[in-house]
């Protein structure tokens, strides 16, 4: 793991777990389809891993 993540928020957070919203915004996802990188943790992973269902990834 010594890349980075290419993040991009497909799903609103609106309606979900307060976890699950502080997730995104620790990520910096704070609007659709907005996109960051990050770079490839395992806490970055982690977090991914929490919202999994909220957002697309891939490793670049």
């Amino acid at each position: 793991m010594s890349g980075k993540l290419e993040i991009t928020l497909k799903k609103s957070g609106i309606g979900k777990p307060k976890k699950h919203k502080k997730v995104l915004v620790g990520l910096g996802l704070t609007r659709l389809n907005k996109t960051v990188v990050r770079p490839d943790t395992p806490e970055i992973r982690g977090m991914v891993n929490k919202v999994v269902h909220l957002v697309e990834f891939k490793e670049i």
